[in-house]
């Protein structure tokens, strides 16, 4: 049966209701409206196809503004096909890559690296996402020894999977680490801007200048439609990308509505005012649970998540109005998103259903 609510979500050919919002992912949120009208902009006429277009070349430009000149880019289609395009480019056939065992590349990629690259992940767990020199040293090892998949890069994510930063200074002590090995030093960046937003230094401090040899930098969880481009930032460390891009299926016809994107997000900082923006939210709702009695927040927030532990069954019954995921489900340990499209109405209103869920809680507790 259709109701009123149900009429008036499909105005206009629309099929959901924009009313509903969600903590759950920051890949929930529409696109920004200055990235729509660079899209519409980027429509009109014709223009060469494959990256050969006006707007992929305004894109390398200003991306060289952020990190340098002397690098290569390479727009590609997701933060996927990012991260295995960029890891195939830095190792032989033989080569394996160190990572955190909550890292996208190892928990949430369905095996791309593996299936698609062929390469091996060395896993590490730790306790906030962050590898450090010393957890990279459980798995560089071996080289030389051909009964072991030889371990020639490290991949570390920026902001992690847990919402915590690297600092620039522990991206470097990572990079010269590696470099004294061997090894390459790729970072997934697909929550870049965010990272940047928290340490409020330029993109370049914390990836180029830090010894970064290869970047997935991500655009869809910043208000893009789709995109992420792969920067070669130290193009000697990387090889064949040009081919590896179109081997993966990576390589868009029409790249203009690729570039167009990303051209909106940098050319006057439309890319930090939104990650500035879904950061300062997280830190709204994380500050408003912090005096919550029956909250456990479990990381530092430092970017656009908070992560937290609730009693048995708030959880669930949360999610009946707002949606979000469970981390650790054994844990009850679940993650709170915010995007560049958060309201503070939005995290308000959340906040207020989670005291009254605890509040519901902690009386049916009280009458048992």
């Amino acid at each position: 049966m259709t109701t009123t609510a149900d009429s008036g979500a499909r105005t206009a050919g629309r099929l959901h209701d924009p009313s509903v919002r969600g903590f759950a992912s920051d890949n929930y949120s529409g696109v920004h409206p200055e990235v729509l009208a660079a899209l519409a902009a980027a429509n009109d006429g014709h223009q060469l196809s494959y990256g050969e277009d006006d707007y992929t070349a305004r894109l390398h430009g200003l991306l060289e503004d952020h990190f340098g000149a002397g690098i290569e880019s390479f727009p590609v289609f997701n933060g996927t096909g990012a991260n295995v395009l960029s890891l195939q480019s830095l190792l032989p056939r033989w080569g394996a890559v160190i990572c955190a065992s909550t890292a996208h590349i190892n928990m949430d990629e369905n095996g791309a690296p593996e299936r698609i690259g062929g390469i091996k992940l060395l896993h590490v767990p730790t306790p906030d996402g962050k590898l450090t020199p010393e957890l990279i040293d459980r798995e560089a090892w071996g080289w030389g020894d051909e009964h072991r998949a030889q371990p020639l890069a490290v991949s570390i994510t920026q902001t992690t999977e847990l919402g915590t930063c690297y600092t620039p200074a522990e991206v470097r002590a990572i990079a010269d680490h590696a470099h004294a090995r061997g090894m390459k030093l790729h970072m997934d960046g697909a929550r870049l801007a965010n990272a940047a937003a928290h340490l409020q230094v330029p993109l370049r401090a914390f990836t180029r200048d830090a010894g970064v040899d290869i970047l997935s930098f991500g655009g869809t969880k910043n208000g893009l439609l789709f995109g992420e481009v792969v920067v070669a930032l130290n193009p000697e460390a990387a090889h064949g990308l040009v081919y590896l891009r179109k081997m993966n299926m990576q390589l868009a016809s029409k790249m203009r509505f690729m570039s167009a994107q990303f051209i909106a997000l940098l050319e006057d900082g439309l890319w930090l005012r939104s990650a500035s923006h879904a950061n300062a939210m997280a830190t709204r709702l994380r500050a408003a649970v912090d005096k919550i009695e029956g909250v456990q927040p479990t990381q530092k927030t430092e970017s656009n998540g908070v992560f937290a532990v609730l009693p048995e069954g708030v959880a669930d019954r949360l999610r009946e109005s707002f949606r979000f995921y469970d981390w650790n489900e054994a844990a009850r340990e679940v993650r709170w998103m915010c995007s560049f499209d958060t309201s503070e109405e939005d995290v308000d209103d959340f906040v207020a259903a989670i005291r009254q869920e605890l509040a519901a809680y902690n009386a049916g507790n009280a009458a048992t």
